[in-house]
């Protein structure tokens, strides 16, 4: 099945795209993300986002090319554990029509398969539904509650724990 989405790590290129998917997009983020919103803030995420530990991917329209969203693998531990955290977001107007859905699945397929990823994690903000039925529907599964878990736009907040290991890779597979 041909997806309607591609992915590719974001380049300094991609800065005038990104900056206006971030401006049509405030309301849908808030409270939930901050995405780079500043040319220095969105080189600094380039720079991050191709190291080791770090990979970020942008989801485009595979026809037209126009920014869908975000999904990013972060803190890559490799030896025994082999996992990640991801995090993710979509740019209006394409939330909420399964394009992210086709990203995650892209992403999933290459952090478990072609970074031999064993397992990723999701932190999921409760009130984020949103966020939460795109984690389940790629086949993550919630493991628990983490109290104050992170600072997001100057509060801490709780979290859901939710991951998935490679095995359940074919829950979301495309060829």
């Amino acid at each position: 099945m041909k997806t309607r989405v591609i992915i590719r790590p974001p380049t300094r290129r991609d800065w005038a795209a990104f900056q206006a998917a971030v401006r049509r997009s405030r309301k849908l983020h808030r409270p939930w993300v901050s995405p780079p919103n500043t040319r220095k803030k969105f080189e600094a995420y380039v720079r991050h986002t191709t190291s080791d530990s770090h990979r970020g991917f942008l989801v485009l329209l595979r026809h037209s090319g126009e920014i869908v969203g975000v999904v990013n693998l972060g803190n890559i531990i490799r030896g025994p554990l082999q996992g990640a955290y991801v995090g993710y977001y979509a740019f209006a107007p394409h939330a909420g029509k399964g394009l992210m859905r086709e990203g995650m699945q892209l992403v999933l397929k290459h952090a478990f398969q072609k970074l031999r990823l064993h397992r990723l994690e999701a932190n999921i903000q409760p009130e984020n539904r949103a966020s939460i039925r795109l984690a389940r529907s790629c086949g993550f599964v919630r493991e628990g509650f983490s109290r104050r878990y992170m600072k997001v736009n100057g509060r801490w907040r709780d979290h859901e724990r939710w991951a998935i290991l490679a095995e359940n890779l074919k829950w979301c597979a495309h060829d």
